[in-house]
């Protein structure tokens, strides 16, 4: 295991470096040294690192969403409530049914199955645009919240596309369409407010009488998020909870009540993020089987742009009527393209579970990672400076 680990890290490093190098985003290098180092190709990660992958993105993506709570201010939330929300839901609806259309012309599949693979491919990647937009709000590109509300959004879609999944793989092993699933939707992201909003009020009186290191305090919050994905998978079929939105809704409460400690804990997220980033990225490549992308080819091709094409559309619909101009939209639509964490975390579940399609859906599964990850995170590294165009008025003094 310690071998795969160190191969991990030096290749995940190494070929993010050379693409950073080439002005391409980091993350696809980390994705192309999984594929390498994966079971498909050389076959050096150790079964024991890629039996327990799932959970070492989970963490990742715990630390990725604790920056982003640390960051996300209620009051600049509010600004963008109504677009925050819609954009929540109806980009992933939109593409859902577009795949849900498209998949039986283009790639032979039932409808049943072609709903499936629509679920799998509707979420945006929080692990891609998160730290971008992070990185955005540090450099000032925030003075009409879009980071903000890109990120809220990001987290809802994802429970939002776990829940179509569920209901539709239900319903081709023949236990029906559940309809009490969409209505659980909004009750677990409103627990999972809940929940991060009482634990964050304790452990701000905690840390306010008892004196500690922030690393001491980084790793209570670390040990908050693990707490909130376990409770949500112990008591989810009974109560439904969203343990990531209670990690986001953590982190929002210290930065409202206790902002000094959140902008230092901050800090030690994003030193975090490093390692966690490297594992994420080269854990997705390494799920990678480059065999099955060569049987879907162009027709898959054609089905994930085709889809791509009509959310960007749709995300325009959500800003319709907002205080943000075309250029800014247009930022939106390219920060709203990337796949990957989602993708790659439920797209083998229809193969394992006997789906008939389950390895197109797989394929073209990982055909939308390595098409619309590097894409949008291109896309976003290129045009955030000339696209959202405003720069928070502090900043501006600065530069002055």
């Amino acid at each position: 295991m310690l071998q795969s680990l160190a191969l991990i890290l030096i290749c995940g490093l190494t070929l993010g470096g050379i693409m950073q190098k080439l002005k391409l985003p980091g993350l696809l290098g980390m994705i192309i040294a999984g594929m390498i180092l994966g079971p498909y190709l050389l076959n050096l990660i150790s079964p024991s690192v890629l039996d327990i992958s799932i959970d070492l993105q989970e963490i990742a993506l715990i630390v990725i969403l604790m920056r982003a709570g640390l960051a996300l201010d209620l009051k600049s939330l509010r600004k963008v409530g109504r677009p925050a929300i819609l954009m929540s839901f109806i980009p992933a609806t939109i593409e859902f049914l577009a795949i849900t259309i498209l998949a039986p012309i283009f790639l032979n599949i039932s409808l049943i199955e072609s709903a499936i693979l629509g679920a799998v491919l509707a979420s945006v990647s929080p692990a891609v645009l998160v730290p971008r937009m992070l990185k955005f709000m540090e450099n000032g590109y925030d003075k009409k919240a879009i980071p903000q509300m890109l990120m809220t959004s990001a987290s809802v879609n994802g429970i939002y596309v776990i829940v179509l999944f569920t209901a539709f793989l239900g319903m081709y092993s023949g236990n029906g369409f559940n309809a009490i699933s969409f209505v659980n939707i909004p009750i677990s992201i409103v627990t999972g407010v809940i929940l991060g909003a009482i634990v964050g009020f304790a452990l701000i009186l905690v840390f306010k009488k008892i004196h500690m290191r922030d690393t001491v305090k980084a790793l209570i919050l670390f040990a908050a998020g693990f707490g909130f994905v376990t409770l949500e998978s112990v008591i989810g079929s009974y109560v439904p909870m969203s343990g990531l939105i209670a990690v986001v809704a953590l982190g929002m409460i210290i930065l409202r009540k206790y902002e000094i400690l959140a902008k230092r804990l901050s800090v030690k997220f994003s030193k975090i993020w490093v390692g966690a980033e490297i594992f994420l990225f080269v854990l997705i490549g390494a799920a990678v089987d480059v065999r099955h992308i060569q049987n879907v080819g162009l027709p898959a091709v054609a089905v994930i742009l085709s889809a791509v094409v009509i959310r960007m559309l749709s995300v325009f619909l959500c800003l319709f009527k907002t205080e943000l101009n075309i250029k800014e939209k247009l930022f939106c639509t390219i920060a709203y393209l990337p796949k990957a964490t989602i993708q790659a975390a439920i797209g083998g579940i229809p193969l394992a579970m006997g789906v008939e399609a389950g390895n197109i859906i797989l394929s073209v599964s990982v055909l939308a990672i390595l098409i619309t990850a590097p894409l949008g995170a291109l896309g976003m590294d290129l045009t955030y400076k000339s696209l959202q165009c405003e720069l928070t008025p502090n900043v501006v003094q600065k530069s002055r």
